[in-house]
């Protein structure tokens, strides 16, 4: 209050050219505007963390398609009551035309329109940050650098692929976009892009994070969308799960069934997925594309490259451009993908094909899956609840160029806890995930005195997940066994598909 009564009392200046009379007052003019734009801009001072000339980091002009680039193709998408390959028509009534085939191309590289770049410039690029105090408290000779996604407006990565979604839908006609979104960061960055171009937003929002998270559904509101708990009573698919289960607290493969429901009832309606689909990730590769720039600028070369994995679009959209240099043999750096013990889809799903949502309405992908009737327990606090990993995701896993591990939740919160008291941004649940495994890294690297670069994907803050930081710090965070009979049951409704 204090700081807006002294704006209040001495605002700056309105300048305009009568005003100025002279070069040295112009000169003199630029240099405040300059001082008040730096003042202003966290991103400015983000990147200075690593002295590299932010005018000389571009914004990409291409998102990169990694299919391109492997030998083994990844397997179709098949139609979930033929289990023939789909069609382009077969994914019509929830995608534009665009969509559909940024799904299926083997171009390397796709043009981003003007108006997404235009869109990206609120945010992009995103700092690359050298995490100084958090070495220092670790006492490590590693080098730790983190891609920070949280400058966005909503606050993560998704407006990445939230932008150029609606975009594409906008310029085909469609008036109204429905979706799914469990933490809500994913229903927030969508209801931010809808807004921009003028189209409706619905989102059936995962119970458990309904409730848990009432500012996200504000977000979210406030950027014009309608927020329903899912499973709703609006919906066949969620009236089912429902009658089931009264208190049902929801999933992401539930929520989906209900979007998706809407977008193919609907024809001025369409879905949109804010991961897993090879199109999603495609856009996230500007995330990599930077960061490739930014540490060519300072000389250096990540020896390991990690991130959270959820559905993977975080995950996919760093590494995918570094794994197309480490395929050039021009780097070779480890990628380790992390998850969370509560929901272990890489590290003990199976790689079979499996719905995207409970219902069975969407197509039959090729993923490493825990079941797509499989809900994570409402205590995991940690995000990234989704049943099934990426397909492209699963592809390369399966090809050997990567590797994953599980971590339990406490784990993940005590490296968030270290991250923020060192480094000050308090990270979203999802990413604690990643801040766990460069830790243990960072730590083996004392022990062995390696001076390795790890480079680590922060996909998002933490502002609107602080219930999940009280709880951790009254001691009410407790790891969830992996309960195997659960799994067992969910995998034993996995359809039987002879790929």
């Amino acid at each position: 209050m204090a700081i807006q009564s002294i704006l209040n009392a001495n605002p700056l200046p309105t300048y305009t050219p009568s005003t100025i009379s002279t070069k040295g007052d112009e000169r003199w003019l630029k240099r405040k505007q300059m001082h008040i734009r730096l003042s202003r801009s966290y991103r400015v001072r983000a990147r200075s963390a690593i002295n590299v000339d932010s005018a000389a980091i571009q914004i990409p002009r291409q998102w990169y398609n990694l299919v391109a680039d492997l030998s083994v193709k990844p397997p179709p998408q098949l139609h979930p009551k033929t289990f023939e390959p789909v069609k382009p028509e077969d994914l019509s009534p929830l995608f534009p035309d665009e969509l559909i085939k940024q799904e299926a191309t083997h171009e390397r590289f796709i043009d981003i329109p003007e108006e997404v770049i235009d869109v990206y410039r609120l945010w992009r690029p995103t700092p690359l940050i050298r995490a100084k105090r958090l070495e220092k408290l670790l006492d490590t000779p590693a080098r730790i650098y983190y891609k920070y996604e949280g400058v966005s407006p909503a606050g993560s990565h998704k407006p990445n692929t939230a932008v150029p979604q609606v975009y594409y839908n906008a310029r085909q006609g469609v008036k109204n976009i429905v979706t799914e979104t469990g933490a809500g960061q994913w229903g927030s960055s969508l209801a931010f892009a809808c807004s921009l171009f003028g189209l409706g937003c619905e989102v059936w929002q995962v119970r458990a994070s309904y409730d848990q998270k009432p500012y996200r559904k504000l977000m979210m509101q406030t950027w014009g969308a309608k927020v329903h708990p899912s499973p709703s009573n609006i919906t066949e698919a969620g009236r089912k799960i429902l009658q089931m289960d009264p208190s049902s607290p929801g999933s992401l493969g539930i929520a989906i069934s209900e979007a998706v429901e809407i977008a193919a009832a609907n024809d001025d309606t369409k879905y949109c997925l804010g991961s897993v689909l090879n199109h999603v990730l495609l856009h996230q590769t500007v995330i990599g594309e930077e960061c490739i720039q930014q540490m060519e600028a300072i000389g250096e070369t990540p020896d390991l490259i990690i991130g959270c994995t959820g559905g993977g679009s975080n995950f996919g959209g760093l590494c995918f451009p570094f794994i197309r240099e480490k395929l050039k043999g021009k780097i070779n750096p480890v990628i380790r993908a992390v998850e969370p013990d509560a929901c272990p889809s890489l590290t003990k799903g199976v790689y079979a094909y499996d719905f995207g949502d409970t219902a069975g309405m969407t197509p039959l992908m090729k993923m490493h899956t825990l079941g797509h009737d499989f809900i994570p327990d409402p205590i995991h606090a940690g995000g990234l609840r989704y049943h099934g990993m990426a397909p492209l995701i699963s592809h390369i896993y399966e090809l050997g160029f990567m590797e994953a591990i599980s971590i339990p939740q406490t784990e993940c919160f005590e490296g968030a806890i270290q991250f923020a008291r060192s480094e000050g941004l308090i990270p979203a649940p999802e990413p604690t995930h990643a801040i766990a495994a460069t830790i243990r890294e960072a730590v083996r690297c004392r022990e062995s005195g390696e001076s390795k670069v790890i480079l680590m994907a922060m996909c998002g803050h933490g502002h609107f997940d602080l219930a999940s930081y009280e709880k951790y710090l009254q001691g009410n965070i407790v790891d969830l066994s992996f309960e195997e009979e659960k799994i067992k049951e969910s995998l034993s409704k996995v359809p039987q598909v002879l790929a």
